[in-house]
Parts: C-alpha cells; structure tokens; sequence
C-alpha cells in the first residue's frame, strides 16, 4: 500500500517540536516525512507501534548494508546527519555485529558500576550547588549552563579519561555541533572531522599513557584482538558514549526543572509526599523525551505497519516525543505534565537491543541533582516566561537554550 498524504517536512531547527509531532500523528500510527536535504523517512509516532518495531529483526540501523540512499551514494559527508548514521559503533550495528560491540561496552554500566559513581555525583552537586549559592540575591543564573551542563560531561569525561579541562570544552562544542541539525553543510562536514580528530588524540593519548578508564579498557581490546574491535569502531565507540552520556541527560535536567517551575502544583505534590523524584524523572522523560527523534533504523524488508508499506531499504525515524504524546497510549491528556499519573510509560531511552545503555546512569544523575537543587533553593524560580525560552537548535535533541531562574529564598549556606 502507497501512503497519498503529503510528507511532514521536519523543521531542522526544532521549533516546535511537539506540534510537529501531533502532524505527524494525525497522519497515522506511520507518517511519511522529510528530513533535512530532503531524504525521505518514516516517522513512527504510535507509542505501541514503535515498540513493537524497535525489537522487530526486519528493522536494520545499519545504512551501509540496509539503507538503499547509502548505497546508492546518495548520502555524502555534507548532510547535516551525516555523523549519526556514518559512524561505525554499537550505534548503527546490527545483530552479531551489535551483541559484540555492546558487550565491550556495558562492563562501564552495569549496576555497580552505575552505582558506585553515587558518591562522586553527590559531590559534584554540592559542589555546584555552593557556587550557585555564591551567586548575589536577585541575580539570574542559567541553571542550564550552571547546573544541568556541568555534573553529566564530568561524569561522561571522567568514566572515560578525558582529563583536559581544554579537551573537555571542545567535546562539548562539537557534541553541541552533532545535534545541531540546522547546521550549514559546512558545518556538518567541519564537526565531523573535528570531533574525530579530537577522539583519535584522545585515543594516542590514552595508548601512550594508560589510565582507570574505558578509553583505555576499549584500547586494550584492540591490541589484544582487532577482530574484536577496529579502530574505527573504537573511535566511533567514544563519540557515541561520550556525546550520548551528557546531551540527553542534561537536557532530563533541564527540561525536569523548566516542568516544576512552570507547574508549581506539581512541585507541591512532591514537596507534600504525594509524588516522588523518581515520578517526576518519568513523567518527564515521557512528556519531553531528551530525545525527540532520533536517526535512524532501516527496513530490512518489505514491512506492512500502521497501514502503509515500509518498503525493503526505506529509513525509519523513531519519533520519541510524538510517541510520549500518544493520546492513544495516555489519553486525551497525553500532553500535559502530571506527576501522579498511573501510566508514565515511555520509549525515552529506546527499547529492544539499542536501550540506552545509560539509562540507570542519566536517572542517577536526575536522582541526585533535582532534589537537591529543589531543597537547597526553594525558593528558585523562572527568571523569564515559558514562551520566552527558546529551544535548543535540533529536531534530535529537546532542550532549552537556555534555562534563566532566580535564586529567590534560598539558604547561600550549604547544609
């Protein structure tokens, strides 16, 4: 079956992300869109639908076996997407080739692992929290910048050896670069080779002088078998991780705390014992996914879903923030946000093979640094109106520019 409806072409500087999505539901469970330099996907917005298509074996992320635009030669190194389907990690893998990568991976996410950063988190906060304590009575503070920024790419730098303050600024600029997706083709191709050179330093570095770290871990399962890990993959490794591990969690803190201080009956329930932190991590990550869509997976074969044919080599776009939406899936309600909600079931971190290996690890970090942010300064509101902020240049990442608060009522001690 043909799909006749016009295609929704997706906005690259990610105005407005959640009316895009609500087009491309009323399109139906699978709505046919166009991407930045207009290739062609599906976008799936059906929560359960997309579900079910994250852990179907005819869904590919592989492009240069599976994407008939790849092959074809139709995608080139100046396509604002380029990074996120031309690198070669755990990413964009598919079956033996994704169990093999994630495996030299997870060891630096397990449950202990995630665990036992507990106690460096919970310094790292206080230690922020103290400076923003510093800050004069009245003054506004960017708590995206201040607060939501820093505690992820410590983490993310640290489990990965990346010591340079100098270094660490640098992943951060073209982190910031690779979710742009309303950069210039110019742009695109200049972080795409910078990023890389940054990573093959960083690379020679840790070969050179060994440390604590994954980078070194992943260097060391190199040189002890290349049939288990290529250089590629191993620099392509690091920029997932890295640029994965800080992005979408700063944006579940950003957009956590933009939620209470824009609902403060919410933060009441909170406050009076009749919700909790982790209800509003959850209730979040389903209303405003860190990740609004993300490219992108490929058919392996001809697939019938949600009334249309995704045909053999067509791209598939996993719409995260349309599915957190689905009035289908939370009712006529699904786009408010509510902390007592029975069902804050949510696709945020993906399903199925490529679940966000750092799940535990972003909800950690949001366990600590929100009620902590709350309790220190309880007093803490929006410096500027909700229709004032503006989002964060990308129709891939969901976040705010900025996040201008006041300190108002706070204790300048810590406790």
């Amino acid at each position: 079956m043909k799909h006749e409806a016009r295609p929704v072409v997706i906005d690259p500087s990610g105005a407005d992300i959640h009316a895009e999505g609500a087009r491309i539901r009323e399109q139906g469970p699978v709505a046919r869109v166009e991407l930045p330099g207009k290739v062609m996907a599906w976008a799936v917005g059906d929560h359960a639908l997309l579900k079910e298509l994250l852990t179907d074996p005819r869904v590919s992320k592989d492009p240069r076996r599976h994407w008939h635009a790849w092959i074809d030669g139709e995608i080139t190194p100046d396509w604002p997407l380029f990074t996120w389907v031309a690198v070669t990690n755990m990413f964009t893998a598919y079956g033996s080739d994704h169990r093999r990568l994630r495996k030299l991976v997870s060891t630096a996410f397990t449950a202990r692992a995630t665990e036992a950063l507990r106690p460096r988190i919970e310094r790292m906060t206080a230690d922020l929290l103290d400076g923003l304590a510093a800050t004069p009575e009245g003054q506004v503070v960017d708590l995206r910048e201040e607060y939501c920024y820093p505690i992820p790419i410590q983490v993310i730098c640290e489990l990965f050896g990346v010591d340079d303050e100098g270094t660490r600024k640098e992943l951060r600029r073209l982190v910031d670069s690779i979710f742009n997706t309303a950069a210039t083709p110019e742009e695109a191709a200049a972080t795409f080779r910078g990023i890389h050179q940054v990573l093959c330093d960083l690379v020679a570095l840790k070969r050179e002088t060994p440390g604590d770290d994954m980078t070194s871990v992943l260097i060391a399962a190199r040189e002890e078998d290349g049939e288990r890990l290529t250089e590629a993959e191993l620099v392509d490794t690091l920029l997932l991780v890295i640029s994965a591990g800080h992005e979408t969690t700063v944006n579940l803190l950003d957009n956590a705390i933009h939620a209470l201080l824009t609902h403060p009956e919410q933060l009441a329930l909170v406050r009076a014992g009749r919700a909790t932190w982790n209800d509003v991590i959850e209730e979040t990550l389903r209303v405003q996914a860190p990740v609004a869509s993300l490219p992108l997976r490929y058919a392996v074969e001809d697939i019938e879903a949600g009334g249309v044919t995704i045909e053999r080599g067509d791209a598939i776009l996993a719409a995260y923030a349309a599915a957190g939406r689905n009035p289908a899936h939370h009712g006529d309600d699904a786009d408010r946000f509510d902390v007592t909600r029975v069902n804050k079931e949510h696709l945020a971190f993906g399903h199925g093979v490529h679940f966000c290996l750092g799940a535990p690890l972003a909800r950690l970090e949001a366990q600590i640094a929100l009620p902590a942010l709350f309790e220190r300064f309880p007093g803490l509101a929006p410096a500027v109106p909700a229709q004032g902020l503006r989002p964060v240049a990308s129709f891939i990442s969901n976040g705010h520019r900025t996040l201008p608060a006041r300190l108002t009522g706070g204790t300048r001690q810590a406790g």
